[in-house]
């Protein structure tokens, strides 16, 4: 990703302790005063992760060899990797990879570097959004990978934003921040967190928007619409999925609290598996909230299935309901499957997007690096 003038920018990464070389050497670039960034450089197949010195090195040196190609400085080139753990870079196809991609020849479009970096994703993962601030008109557009190891806190995920909005870098850093939270911190697949996380966004500042709370709230909303839209690409596509499900807690004490219950059910194997199967089997489903650790009342909790026209109310108030389980069964076969949990506790909410687990998910990763 290329830009003809330096850009501000802005990065979030994995919360994992063990962080590959190009996290490490982003987040160094990006802590320094007024970093300006004029490109990211992203390999596949190999993630760079626990490679040591020689491992850092390679990550300077793929951001060398782009500023050379570029004609720019190599602390204005940000790096991503993502692949096999454990492995060094194999720098003589880097280097001639880098050199087909800056070239003149090189293909195009974010659907293109969507592909490029894509791993056991099945399909390539873009969006666009197109916003009037103050009278200028500003596009957003990204692209995104990402289909195993995703959990909350970021995942196997890469993901590139660009904007050409005007707006200041430790105001883009606070924006993204906040968005990735509701967007890309929303998200699993498997529970597992990666090394190599990382979500940039690099600001072009050729249209000016003003630095209104007006302006910048219309911004963030442009900005969070477009990341929940790659998130739940992402999370739809995961390893052996077949539906993507959609769990939305309500009626929580706060949003900590909606979260905790969300995700517990989004991660729990059981809950994951009946939704393969198109079983409605609602105890699992309370069973993960109640594991969850949240302090919730089983005397106010109401689960139903499905979308406002067609939904199924399985409990109401910590009771079962006499609804007909072949129209929640039939719900379960839906893409995507939606589930309904409302705490009664308070009016705090959140929504979590994960899949369903199939055999393919376990023949995935069974043989990941064999």
């Amino acid at each position: 990703v290329a830009a003809e003038r330096p850009c501000n920018a802005a990065g979030v990464f994995t919360r994992n302790l063990i962080k590959a070389a190009p996290v490490l050497y982003d987040q160094e670039l990006l802590g320094r005063s007024h970093p300006q960034v004029r490109a990211v450089i992203a390999n596949a197949g190999c993630a760079n992760a626990v490679t040591g010195p020689e491992g850092m090195a390679n990550a300077r040196r793929m951001a060398e060899l782009t500023a050379y190609a570029l004609r720019c400085q190599p602390d204005e080139v940000l790096v991503l990797s993502t692949g096999v753990i454990g492995r060094q870079l194999p720098m003589d196809k880097i280097t001639q990879g880098i050199a087909e991609v800056t070239s003149q020849i090189a293909e195009k479009g974010a659907g293109a570097a969507a592909r490029a970096i894509m791993t056991t994703d099945t399909r390539p993962k873009v969006a666009q959004r197109t916003v009037e601030i103050g009278g200028q008109l500003v596009t957003i557009a990204g692209f995104a990978k990402g289909a195993g190891m995703i959990h909350p806190n970021m995942a196997t995920m890469l993901a590139v934003i660009t904007t050409d909005a005007r707006i200041p870098a430790n105001v883009l850093q606070l924006t993204l921040h906040d968005v990735v939270e509701r967007s890309f911190n929303r998200i699993s697949v498997d529970g597992d967190t990666s090394t190599n996380d990382t979500v940039l966004l690099l600001a072009s500042g050729q249209v000016g928007i003003g630095e209104t709370v007006a302006a910048l709230a219309r911004f963030s909303a442009a900005l969070a619409e477009l990341c929940i839209d790659l998130a739940k690409q992402i999370a739809r596509d995961g390893e052996g999925a077949t539906k993507l499900i959609e769990i939305s807690v309500s009626g929580a004490a706060d949003t900590a609290q909606a979260h905790t219950v969300a995700n517990t059910i989004a991660t729990s194997p059981l809950v994951k598996t009946a939704v393969h199967g198109g079983d409605p089997n609602w105890g699992r489903v309370l069973a993960a909230a109640g594991r969850s650790g949240a302090a919730i009342d089983p005397e106010r909790v109401t689960l139903s299935f499905g979308p406002p026209q067609r939904q199924v109310t399985v409990l109401e108030r910590g009771l079962p309901t006499s609804y007909v389980e072949a129209e929640a069964a039939a719900l379960f076969r839906h893409d995507p499957v939606l589930i309904q949990l409302d705490l009664g506790l308070g009016e705090a909410a959140t929504t979590v997007w994960t899949c369903d687990f199939s055999q393919a998910y376990v023949d995935i990763n069974a043989h990941y690096t064999t």
